[in-house]
């Protein structure tokens, strides 16, 4: 109290960084002074960092403020922080003002004397009406903190006036940040104040001039239906939600597609087929591509509210429509939720509608929807069982699913190659070993000789993962011969990959294997002319050593 915190008062003309750590800091020291009876000499760096030009160090010395004055007694709040707050809200500068936008509602809350509060009231009122454009801006977006402090009757009479006043500013960056508190605004007055007051308000902000306010109605509307309930959600807020849906702005359009599920959620499946996807078969279409993405990325969770037969008619040839977009964006959207439409249209309506739809993304241009498609067989896998990997992709003809879990072996890109083979793990687990052992382990052995060393890396990448699922008959007699038979490879990293594989191979197989076949081939390996070969093979050796010590 009496040498640090002097000093840190002559600190304030530092690196911004430092006062950012000082400012932060500062709200943890309460204890540190001496604890809340002498938590008030915290008060003064603090009430200096405030009126700093940097917006980053004055947010968090708001914060460590509103933090410290919870921990000072009530006198000291009275002699100290009350007036802090009058200094700051009057402040000539407006910085100043900002920051005392954001401790009004603490004050208020700890304010003892009732004489104070109507005090706090009109410095917010001052605030709200002051004449630069970044205090209302801080005003308003402090105002639902201050609304939820304050009592209902001093809500009603003067705080829905400021609320009012700053809806109608000249500036758009004033009105957007007032239309976060709407719904606040809505479940502190109630359903009836809610319908008469700030109903309008929204009506009027969903038809601003300004698209970045109607972009925040977009991404706020779907707060205020839990208040106004179901009846005048249909009646009110959907006309609204559905304006915003066609709205001239691509930005908008985005904002509003991406509350679709939620909305829908809301009505129900009868107001969403009636109302809903006729904007949503039109954004599906949508000029803007980040549109599309937006809706492709919530068309998804459509599918529950409507149900099987809803979505079947309406909403499949929509996701069909997306599958098909030129946009990768769009069509990694809707294939990172497939799982939702699995579960309610059925097998049938499955393989018939989206299956050759995912085999074509399967040989995407782009790896990521590649990948996309790749992550999602496993649980396609559990659901059509493995006889649909065998089958034709019918009138279209192509290649099967099938034969593509083996390409992607063979892909240019190395993650679709990882992936490949993590996939090839799952479909075992999931098929069994007599399925792996018939479909998979040749395809992988074919692999082992390819002219090209990264895709013999790739097929003993498969071979380690598929050998605690194969069986160990499979395994001694099908894929160890192959795989000793690398460890002559004239590429390095095919030879210690062959030693790497080995270690896990160990522990699966009998010590008599070990001892006649997989030992000589490391003491081999020992003597090689790689530094990383003889590494590897002299690990595995070691695990060779701990499995006989434990046999």
């Amino acid at each position: 109290r009496t040498e640090l915190i002097p000093f840190l008062c002559e600190s304030s003309d530092d690196e911004d960084e430092i006062l950012l750590a000082l400012a932060e800091e500062l709200g943890c020291l309460v204890s540190h002074v001496g604890g809340p009876a002498h938590a008030h000499v915290l008060l003064q760096p603090l009430e200096m960092l405030c009126v700093i030009e940097e917006t980053v160090v004055r947010t968090k010395a708001v914060e460590s403020l509103n933090k410290v004055c919870q921990s000072m007694t009530s006198g000291s709040v009275e002699e100290h922080y009350l007036p802090l707050v009058k200094r700051l809200c009057t402040g000539e500068w407006f910085t100043a003002r900002v920051s005392g936008c954001g401790l009004l509602a603490s004050a208020y809350k700890l304010a003892g004397s009732p004489s104070v509060k109507p005090e706090l009231v009109t410095l917010y009122e001052s605030l709200c009406r002051d004449e630069t454009p970044m205090v209302r801006r801080a005003a308003a977006q402090s105002m639902s903190a201050f609304a939820e402090a304050v009592e209902k009757s001093v809500l009603a009479e003067s705080v829905c006036e400021f609320f009012k006043a700053l809806t109608e500013d000249d500036q758009d960056s004033v009105r957007l940040l007032a239309v976060e508190s709407c719904s606040s605004f809505g479940k502190l007055l109630g359903k009836e104040e809610c319908v008469n007051f700030v109903l309008p308000i929204v009506q009027q902000l969903a038809n601003d001039k300004s698209w970045r306010v109607r972009y925040m109605v977009a991404q706020q509307l779907y707060n205020l239906c839990e208040v106004v309930g179901p009846e005048l959600t249909n009646g009110e807020v959907v006309p609204l939600y559905l304006k915003l849906l066609r709205d001239n702005e691509a930005e908008v359009r985005i904002a509003a597609a991406g509350k679709v599920g939620h909305f829908c959620a809301t009505i129900g499946a009868e107001q969403t087929s009636l109302r809903v996807m006729p904007c949503v078969a039109e954004l599906a279409g949508d000029a803007s591509q980040h549109v599309r993405s937006a809706l492709a990325g919530e068309v998804m969770s459509i599918v529950p509210v409507l149900g099987k037969e809803a979505t079947v008619q309406d909403l499949l040839p929509v996701i069909l429509n997306l599958l098909k977009d030129d946009f990768p964006d769009v069509r990694l959207n809707v294939i990172s939720k497939f799982d939702q439409v699995n579960q309610v249209i059925g097998i049938d309506k499955l393989k018939k509608s989206l299956l050759p739809s995912i085999v074509d993304l399967s040989e995407d241009r782009h790896w990521r929807v590649r990948l996309a498609i790749i992550e999602y067989v496993p649980l396609l896998a559990s659901q059509l069982g493995p006889e649909f990997f065998d089958d034709d992709r019918g009138s279209a003809g192509g290649p099967r699913l099938g034969d593509l879990v083996i390409q992607w072996l063979g892909d240019q890109v190395a993650a679709i190659r990882q992936a490949a083979v993590v996939n090839l793990k799952r479909l075992a687990e999931t098929f069994g070993a007599d399925w792996a052992n018939q479909k998979i382990v040749p395809e992988i052995l074919k692999m082992v000789s390819n002219p090209h060393y990264l895709y013999r890396m790739t097929a003993l990448e498969a071979i380690t993962m598929l050998a605690p699922v194969v069986g160990l008959e499979t395994l001694c007699s099908s894929m160890l011969p192959p795989i000793l038979e690398c460890a002559k490879d004239k590429v390095p990293n095919i030879r210690f990959g062959v030693a790497k594989l080995v270690q896990s191979v160990i522990p699966l197989v009998g010590s008599g294997v070990v001892e006649s076949t997989i030992k000589p081939c490391l003491l081999e390996l020992q003597d090689d002319v790689d530094v990383d070969v003889r590494f590897f093979a002299g690990q595995a050796l070691d695990i060779c050593q701990n499995v006989a010590v434990g046999g």
